[in-house]
C-alpha cells in the first residue's frame, strides 16, 4: 500500500475546515507530523515494554542500559574524558537523555516512512530491535532471557506503529474529492486515530514509569543493605589525629560522606545483586581456585581503614577524589588461600557487569590494607558503590583497582590478559600521582584586602604528603600549614593565608610527598595514566 499523495500536495489538507464549514476548532497540522506522533507514541510503548520485560526476566540487563553500555564500550577515550569533565558525575544522565533522543528521532522517523510506504517503517522498528537485541546479549551479565526484552519491544513498536498508521491513512484519505478539498471526511476516523494516539502514549508513559531505568532491580538489594549489621572489625581503624582537620570554611572534609563520594563508572543501571546468592571466585594461575560467599566473607577477621581513592579521570583541582572509612577482609589474605604461582604479576578483577580491572599482584599481596570491601563509612556499601562487596587498593586509580560490585579475581600475567580500558588507550598500571587542590577561595571569586585564607586538600596515596607550598604570580613558594594526616593512605588539609592589597592574583599549589618527590608543574592530560601539573586559580582582591 502507498502513502496518500495528499502528503506531497500543495495547498489545503484533509484536516483544514472548508470555508463555510463549521468554525469549532480543529488542529491544523500536516499527516506527516501526526505520523511522526504515531511513530513516538508506538516506539515508546515498545521501548515500556521492552523494559518492563527486563525487570521481570533480567533485571541486571535491559535494552536501554545495555545500548548504553555498548555507546559507552564503542567511545573513543577522548569521548569519555570530555563527557566527564562536561557533566561530571551526571554523566550517565546525559547518556541515558541522549539515547532517549536518538530513540525518539528514530521512532518518528519510523511513523512517517511508515505513512508514505507500507513496510518502511517497520524495516526501521526492526533494524532497531535487531541493534537492541545485539546490545543485549554481548552484555556480560545478560542471560538467555535477557533477549526476549528487545524482541519483546520491537514486535509491540511495529504492531502499534502499524495499527496506528493505519488508522491516519484512513483519517487522511489519498484521494480527496475534488469539491470538498480541505474538509475532514473522516470524523470518526479522525477520533478514532486521536484515541487510540492518546491511549497508546498513556501506556507508555504509564509502563515507562513503573518499570524506568532508576526504579527497577534494586528492591531486594535495598531491602537486604537495610537490615544488614556490618561486623565489628577484628583490627579497628587508625585514630584520627589531633589536628587532623583545619577549621576553614570550605575546604574538603577529611571523611567524605557517602552521599557525597564520587561516583565514575560505566554501569547505567546500578547492579542490584542479591547478597545470599553473591559469590567471589579465585580463578586462574593459583595452585587452587576458591570460592566464597557473602556469609563467609562476613564471618572473617575485618580491618577497617581509612583511605582515599580518586579516580584517573580527574583533572587537576578535579573533584572525583574522596577519603573514607572501609571496612573489609585483606585481599592478601583471600589470595593466599588460592597461592598464586610464580610468574603471574598481575590480578584480573571482574564486576558483576563484566567490566574488568588489571591490578598489579604485588599491590594485593604486600602490607597495604588493600580489601575486599563491605562497608564504607560505617554502613553497608551503598548500592552505587559497589554494594554488597568492592575493591579498595590504596596508591592505585580506580581504573586499576576499585572494582565495584565485585564477583571474581583472577590471577594472571599482565601479558596474558588485559582489563576494560587498556585497548581504549590507557596505562595497564595506574600509580596514583601526588597532587594538590586550592578548595578556597574558588577560582574567580573576589575577596576582600588583608589576610585572605587560602586551604585545600593534598594527596600521595601510600607514600603521604610532607608539604604543601603555595606561590603568587609566579613569585616565590610560601610553606602552608600542613595538617595531620590520618595515614599515607588518606589526604591531607592544608591552610596558609597571605597579605594581599587591591589587584588580580593568579594563585598555584604544589605538594611534596614523604619521599621528597614533589609534584611536578609539566601538565599532562588524564590519558593514559593521570592528569599532572600544578592547580591554578585567580583571585581578585578588591
Amino acid at each position: 500500500m502507498t502513502t496518500p499523495s495528499s502528503v506531497d500536495q500543495p495547498g489545503p489538507h484533509p484536516d483544514t475546515p472548508e470555508a463555510g464549514t463549521s468554525t469549532r476548532a480543529r488542529v491544523r497540522l500536516h499527516p506527516r507530523w501526526w505520523a511522526a506522533a504515531a511513530g513516538l507514541a508506538a516506539g515508546g510503548a515498545g521501548i515500556a515494554a521492552g523494559e518492563l520485560t527486563a525487570g521481570l526476566l533480567s533485571p541486571l540487563v535491559s535494552p536501554v542500559t545495555a545500548l548504553g553500555g555498548a555507546v559507552i564500550d564503542a567511545v573513543p577515550p577522548g569521548v569519555k574524558d570530555l563527557a566527564v569533565q562536561l557533566f561530571g558525575m551526571a554523566d550517565k544522565i546525559v547518556l541515558i537523555a541522549t539515547i532517549g533522543m536518538v530513540a525518539g528521532l528514530l521512532a518518528a522517523l519510523a511513523g512517517v516512512l511508515e505513512y508514505r510506504r507500507t513496510g518502511w517503517g517497520l524495516a526501521l522498528a526492526g533494524l532497531a530491535g535487531a541493534a537492541g537485541l545485539t546490545a543485549v546479549v554481548t552484555r556480560a551479565q545478560a542471560g538467555p532471557q535477557a533477549a526476549l526484552a528487545p524482541i519483546v519491544a520491537a514486535i509491540v513498536t511495529m504492531l502499534l506503529l502499524r495499527a496506528l498508521i493505519r488508522r491516519l491513512a484512513t483519517w487522511a484519505p489519498s484521494t480527496p474529492a475534488p469539491d470538498r478539498q480541505g474538509v475532514d471526511p473522516a470524523p470518526l476516523a479522525r477520533r478514532s486515530f486521536l484515541n487510540a494516539l492518546a491511549g497508546t502514549s498513556i501506556a507508555a508513559v504509564v509502563a515507562g514509569t513503573v518499570t524506568g531505568i532508576l526504579t527497577r532491580a534494586t528492591t531486594v538489594a535495598s531491602g537486604f543493605r537495610g537490615s544488614m549489621t556490618l561486623p565489628e572489625p577484628a583490627t579497628p581503624p587508625q585514630a584520627i589525629p589531633a589536628g587532623a582537620t583545619l577549621a576553614l570554611d570550605g575546604i574538603s572534609p577529611l571523611v567524605t560522606p557517602n552521599t557525597d563520594f564520587y561516583r565514575i563508572d560505566t554501569a547505567l543501571a546500578v547492579p542490584a545483586i542479591d547478597p545470599p546468592a553473591w559469590k567471589l571466585k579465585v580463578t586462574g594461575m593459583v595452585e587452587r581456585e576458591v570460592e566464597i560467599d557473602f556469609a563467609t566473607l562476613l564471618a572473617k577477621p575485618m580491618i577497617e581503614r581509612h583511605v582515599t581513592i580518586a579516580c584517573v579521570s580527574n583533572n587537576v583541582g578535579g573533584d572525583l577524589i574522596g577519603n573514607a572509612l572501609w571496612l573489609g577482609w585483606p585481599v592478601r589474605e583471600l589470595l593466599a588461600m588460592a597461592g598464586p604461582k610464580a610468574g603471574a604479576d598481575m590480578v584480573l578483577s571482574t564486576s558483576n557487569d563484566g567490566w574488568t580491572a588489571s591490578t598489579p599482584l604485588e599491590a594485593l599481596t604486600d602490607d597495604r590494607d588493600a580489601l575486599v570491601a563491605v562497608g564504607m563509612n560505617g554502613e553497608p556499601l551503598p548500592l552505587e558503590h559497589g554494594f554488597p562487596v568492592r575493591m579498595i587498593v590504596p596508591g592505585l586509580y580506580g581504573f586499576v583497582s576499585a572494582t565495584k560490585w565485585l564477583t571474581e579475581l583472577k590471577v594472571t600475567r599482565f601479558a596474558d590478559d588485559t582489563a576494560y580500558w587498556t585497548p581504549r588507550g590507557w596505562s595497564d598500571h595506574g600509580p596514583i600521582k601526588t597532587q594538590s587542590r586550592i578548595d578556597v577561595p574558588r577560582s574567580g571569586r573576589t575577596v576582600q584586602p588583608g589576610t585572605v585564607q587560602f586551604g585545600g586538600v593534598a594527596w600521595a596515596q601510600h607514600r603521604g604528603i610532607s608539604r604543601v607550598e603555595l606561590r603568587v604570580n609566579r613569585g616565590p613558594w610560601k610553606q602552608a600549614t600542613l595538617a595531620t594526616g590520618i595515614s599515607t593512605d588518606t589526604w591531607y588539609q592544608w591552610q596558609l593565608g597571605l597579605d594581599l592589597t587591591p589587584g588580580d592574583y593568579e594563585v598555584q599549589v604544589r605538594a611534596t610527598d614523604t619521599t621528597g618527590q614533589p609534584q611536578t608543574e609539566d601538565k599532562a592530560p588524564v590519558a593514559p595514566d593521570g592528569a599532572a601539573g600544578y592547580h591554578t586559580i585567580s583571585v581578585k582582591v578588591g
